[in-house]
């Protein structure tokens, strides 16, 4: 059966080359168009697709309001296409705290390092994200808890990261609720120096998520890795600095590793850490070899992290395509370190989690939901 597809943009130009593009698989069926974000909001009623690509900046209604409109009656997987640059990034960011699951810029050749890989790459994206709606119970279904401030409303899917990743803790969790409540979490006793995230589609939400809800005396220095292009990483990182409580920063070529600070990987580079685990620092290189899909990648930062480190990292995949992360959690399980992975109720794709959980190297699966607190129970221990 075919993903239904609504694409959503003002040019005309850009529709129908997008249209070309996914209809091209045999998976994927374009249902309709739309020029502008009012007739997106009737389209997607009227046509109920199964994943809607829209664009961020249009006339009438643009992309955010209209991510706000549908999702208040329908949960369909919204994947925004931005442009590659400070204003697009800061609209972007805005349109997934409304509840787009993740974005691609428009420009195809930003990518992946041709346009054969950057098609294929495209309507994988799609795919998955569409994939995303069989582990979300259709609207009417939901029996939601009262609301509160620990469990919102439905309501609130639309508004915050936090709300929605609640929303999915109290509603589609497929484990019993005692093998993974917050509750039942007893730390390890293990002490660490450093905490290590990695993640792909989807990760923007997760990491705000996540970050924002640390305390402002988190103990450790965290290295975030997010598939990103190189425009975003500074917006993105100066937005998650805005919003939490610790300190967020874009990470720069020597950077000293300092507890309570969060350091995103820069787009378009590889983020390395050297020294000793007691005076740890980052170098930023540039990195054309062939042999590296992602840049950055999961796999170098953890790899050098564990090498540094050694066992005193506690490292966390996040929903993503692909297995990136896996061979880096690899070597830092051999060197002793502790390996978390998201669970699938609360992937958006769940493609390197599930890569790092199918190879035995996660020591637990957490929901969304519970990781910034059991984050602090566990190396709080230490």
């Amino acid at each position: 059966m075919s993903i239904r597809v609504l694409v959503v943009d003002d040019s005309s130009f850009f529709r129908r080359r997008l249209t070309e593009i996914l209809a091209a698989d045999a998976e994927l069926l374009v249902v309709g168009t739309a020029n502008n974000g009012k007739e997106a909001v009737e389209k997607a009623a009227e046509l109920k697709p199964d994943v809607i690509t829209m664009d961020v900046e249009m006339p009438v209604m643009d992309g955010i309001q209209a991510v706000r409109e549908i999702l208040k009656t329908q949960r369909i997987p919204i994947l925004m296409f931005s442009s590659l640059t400070h204003a697009g990034a800061k609209a972007t960011f805005d349109a997934l705290d409304a509840g787009a699951v993740d974005f691609l810029p428009k420009k195809f050749e930003d990518i992946a390092r041709d346009k054969g890989e950057a098609i294929e790459v495209l309507r994988q994206r799609v795919k998955a994200v569409a994939r995303r709606r069989l582990f979300v119970r259709p609207a009417t279904a939901v029996t939601p808890p009262p609301a509160t401030a620990a469990r919102p409303a439905p309501s609130a899917l639309a508004r915050t990261p936090l709300a929605r990743a609640e929303l999915l803790r109290s509603t589609e969790r497929t484990e019993p609720a005692e093998a993974v409540s917050s509750a039942n979490f007893r730390p390890s006793g293990k002490q660490y120096k450093l905490v290590a995230i990695g993640t792909s589609t989807g990760g923007p939400v997760a990491l705000q998520t996540i970050i924002t809800a640390l305390p402002a005396n988190f103990p450790l220095p965290i290295v975030l890795v997010q598939h990103m292009p190189a425009a975003f990483t500074g917006a993105f990182a100066s937005r998650l600095n805005s919003l939490a409580k610790i300190e967020v920063k874009e990470a720069a070529d020597g950077d000293i590793l300092r507890p309570g600070v969060a350091y995103l990987a820069p787009g378009g580079k590889q983020m390395l850490v050297e020294g000793s685990d007691s005076q740890a620092k980052l170098r930023i290189k540039d990195d054309d070899s062939p042999r590296i899909t992602f840049k950055p990648s999961v796999d170098i930062t953890f790899g050098t992290a564990a090498k540094v480190f050694s066992d005193k990292v506690l490292a966390i995949v996040l929903t993503g395509m692909g297995s990136d992360g896996r061979d880096g959690c690899r070597l830092l399980k051999q060197f002793g370190s502790k390996i978390w992975s998201q669970d699938e109720a609360s992937c958006v794709v769940y493609g390197m989690p599930q890569a790092v959980t199918s190879a035995g190297l996660a020591d637990a699966e957490v929901n969304l939901a519970d990781v910034a607190s059991r984050m602090v129970a566990e190396v709080g221990h230490g």
